[in-house]
This record gives C-alpha cells, structure tokens and sequence, in this order.
C-alpha cells in the first residue's frame, strides 16, 4: 500500500488507534509501551501485514526532529529547578562526558571486534551514546516506579539533556567519515560555539517567552498553546540556523518556561504532556515503517554482542567515571548505569549516515535499530526488578505516604483577604504578583459574583480572595506578595 493524500488521514488514525490499544494492553504485562509503536509500524510497512511502502529516510528524519522537540519541550516544562538543582553537577556529567565516554568505548570495540574503521566505530558509538527521554520519561513517570534518594532526578535530567551531546558528536563524526579528515582544532571549536549559543538563546528565549505569554493578551485561550508551540519551534530552529545547539537550547527555555509563572500554565503543561505522547507515536511508527526487517536479521550477532557491551561495559564506564567526584553510593551507580535505555533518538540519528551517503549507512542504521530495541525490551522491563534487588526501590507504604502528603499536609492554611482602594495589586494579573507556589487563590468574591480566577485574572478594588496555603510562612509570603503588612484574616 502507497501513502497517498487520498488515505494518509485513515491509515495515520488506524495505525494511531492499534499503537494506543496495543500499548495499553501489553503496558499491563510489563512491556514498555513504546515498543509496540515500533513493532505496529514494522507490521504495518514494506514487508509486514499492512504493506505500506515507505523509505523516505529525510521525511523519517524530518518527523524525528519535530517529535524530539516536543518530547524535550515537554520534558523540559515538567522538570522542577528545586529537585534537579542538587543533582544539576551529576546530570551534567553524564550528559557530556558520559555521553562521551559511552561513545569512545563502543567506537574501540566496534573497531576491535567487528572490523570498522576507527571513524565508523566512533561513529555508531555516538549515535546510541545518549539515553532516550521518551523511553526514560515513559518508564519512570508512568510505571510509578519508587527510588531512593536523588536517583530519579538525576535520571530524568540526564535524559532530557543528554542528546544535545550525542546529536554533536554524530553530526561531526558523520562529516569526518564522510570526508575522511579530521580537524580536531575546529571540532572543539564547534563544540563550545553549539553549547554556548545554545544555553544563551535557549536562556534568552526561555526568558522571553514567560514575559510574551504574560503580557500579550490574547482574546481567544486557545490561541496561548499555537502562541508556546511557535515559541518552542522558534526556539530550535533560530539557534540551529545562527550555529548553535537547538536541542540545548529548547530544553533550556523548557525548564526556565515551567519554573516561571505564566498564564494558563496548568492547562498548556497537561497540553503538551498529550503532544509529546502523541509524538512518540508518531514517531515510533514511523521508525518502524522505515525498518526492513530482512535486513536486521543478517546483524542479529553482531547487534548482541554490540548491546550486551553498551549495557555491561560502556555505559557503566561513562556512569562511574562521570560520578567519581560525587558522592554516590555503588549501587546507586550500578543502577544509573542499567537505566541506560535506548529508544527512538538513537535511531533518527541513525538516518543522517544514510542522508550522507557513507559506505555503511545501512549496517549502521539496522545496528542502532536492533541495540535500540533490545536496550528497551531488557533494560525497559526489568527497571523495577533491578531497583528492588539493588534495595533502591522506594517501599510500598513510602510511595503512598508520598502520594498523599501533598492531599494530607500541604495547603491547610485558610485565607481570606480583602484588597483595599490603593493597593499596588489592583489592576496586575494574578500571573504578575509572585504569588508563593505553595498557595493558590481558589475564589475571588467580586461583588455578589465568585470567580474561579486563572493566571490573567486582574486583581481589583474590593475584592476578596480565598486562599490555601501550605503553613504559616506561606501566609506571610502571600501578604508580601499583596504588599500587605501581616497576616490577621487567617481563617484554618
């Protein structure tokens, strides 16, 4: 079957239908759900049931960017500063040198064992160097999988931060295959101008974009995600086209983006939380259309033992090198090292080789698909196995005190505030007041009306807000916001 206008519509929304029901049904046995967006789209193209032929390796590539945007932009706007700001220096780590180490070790084995040229060696060690956010995200978030200490957040900001890396090292070392010259002096030159630009505009942007969304105004609420989605997408591609990291810089803008108060911030995190999913399978599928299964078969030896190095040597190597100057515990390293799931990133990166022309493109992009694979299917399924027989798993009873302190202990205070005539509150947003996060404005009384306010709701004479806070302090936090002198209307 050809991919045509005429049925594109009825074969996306089946193939988006099977992925969803096949992933819900298989996530009950323990089976990562992204795998069967993979396995769907294999059944659905050249040489499986479905029969739709499909090879464009740039549209592939295309599809890939954009859904890895949106999976970092989303990755980005639910990471908490406060949890990942101890552990930045750890993610940071395993995000460069990590990366790095990974892909140098795999390069001298791949080199070593299966006879490429030192440059091919390097070069498919950096495409499967990096974990993958959408698996890494989807495992630890939606299995409610429990850890000890700081292992989640360190785990999840490696992920979110890791590809920028990876992209880098499999952009250049596809040129220098490709050319068969190596400039060290400009590759460390590019390098610190990727990184550099990147963090600047991804920080300027992230910047901008919390003061635009505050202070535009738009009619129409529905206008505000098209409004963050053109911003995110500026993000990417202005830097990409000034040189410098795009990758970087929209995860960047993403976490400044989610740690700042801006209108409609409940509605456009849960927003984008649905567009990272739906990307994932999107680009899940079509990974899977682009893969011929005949060919991955001959590889399958070669994929192992590749795998079994990545997951036993190579991926520990960059974890405890990364980690030596923090204090970290054995098994904690032990199990940082074993979440080192690969996904669909890897495979996109795969397909530059292929748009380069190199002489093992092909072998290259059927290795990164089969290590992918088997990285999700071994590592994937046995996270919650390995944390509980390296005794880092959180207990039973810990996770549900967890669950339910926030509804048990948090926002117990009772407020009720009046704003007099001249207070500097009148006529600002409610997104503008630097309200504490452990208080929110459930009510505001106008009048003989009650409003539920949202973050462009201006405050005005007369009214009176009810309020729930968290303790004591964040009382006196909320009166400082209001320019009020002490906390005396405190009602629970």
């Amino acid at each position: 079957m050809i991919i045509e206008p005429g049925n594109i519509l009825f074969i996306g929304s089946l193939l988006l239908l099977i992925s969803i029901i096949a992933g819900k049904t298989t996530s009950k046995l323990g089976v990562p759900t992204l795998i069967f967006f993979l396995i769907v789209g294999i059944l659905a193209g050249s040489e499986g049931i479905g029969g739709i032929h499909f090879e464009n390796t740039r549209l592939a590539q295309l599809i890939g960017i954009v859904a890895l945007n949106f999976i970092l932009f989303s990755g980005g706007l639910d990471t908490n500063w406060k949890v990942i700001k101890p552990v930045l220096w750890r993610g940071m780590m395993l995000s460069t040198s990590g990366v790095f180490l990974t892909a140098f070790s795999v390069g001298i084995f791949v080199h070593l064992v299966l006879g490429f040229t030192l440059a091919e060696g390097f070069l498919l060690g950096a495409i499967v160097s990096a974990t993958d956010a959408a698996a890494v995200f989807s495992i630890l978030r939606n299995k409610g999988i429990g850890l000890k200490g700081y292992l989640r957040p360190v785990l999840e900001l490696e992920s979110g931060s890791n590809d920028p890396m990876a992209y880098f090292l499999t952009i250049s070392l596809t040129s220098v295959v490709a050319s068969g010259q190596v400039d060290l002096q400009h590759l460390v030159f590019d390098f610190f101008k990727e990184f550099l630009i990147g963090g600047a505009l991804g920080y300027l942007m992230g910047k901008g974009s919390v003061w635009l969304i505050n202070n535009i105004k738009l009619e129409t609420e529905g206008l505000y995600p098209v409004l963050t989605l053109a911003l995110a997408m500026l993000t990417y591609s202005a830097t990409h086209f000034v040189g410098g990291n795009g990758f970087l810089a929209i995860y960047i803008s993403a976490v400044i983006l989610g740690n700042s108060n801006f209108i409609h911030k409940r509605s456009l995190i849960q927003f984008y939380d649905g567009q990272a999913w739906l990307m994932q399978i999107i680009l899940f599928l079509t990974l899977g259309l682009l893969v011929f299964p005949s060919k991955i078969l001959p590889i399958v030896g070669a994929g192992l033992l590749i795998s079994l190095f990545l997951i036993v040597v190579a991926r520990p190597i960059g974890v405890f090198v990364s980690l030596m100057f923090f204090k970290s515990n054995f098994r904690s390293k032990l199990f940082i090292s074993w979440v080192g799931l690969r996904g669909g990133v890897p495979i996109v990166f795969a397909t530059y080789p292929l748009i380069a022309g190199i002489e093992k493109a092909e072998t290259i992009f059927n290795l990164v698909f089969f290590i992918s694979v088997t990285s999700v299917l071994l590592q994937g399924t046995t996270l919650a196995y390995v944390a509980k027989l390296l005794h880092l798993d959180l207990p039973v009873k810990a996770k549900r005190r967890t669950d339910f302190e926030i509804a048990d202990n948090a926002k117990r205070e009772k407020v009720q505030i009046l704003i007099d005539p001249g207070n500097p509150a009148v006529g600002r947003m409610i997104v503008q007041l630097g309200f504490p996060k452990a208080a929110q404005i459930m009510t505001i009384k106008r009048d003989q009306n009650y409003i539920i306010p949202v973050g462009s709701t201006q405050v005005r004479e007369n009214d009176k807000l009810f309020i729930l806070a968290e303790d004591k302090n964040t009382v006196q936090l909320v009166y400082d916001s209001l320019h009020l002198d002490r906390p005396n209307s405190t009602i629970g």
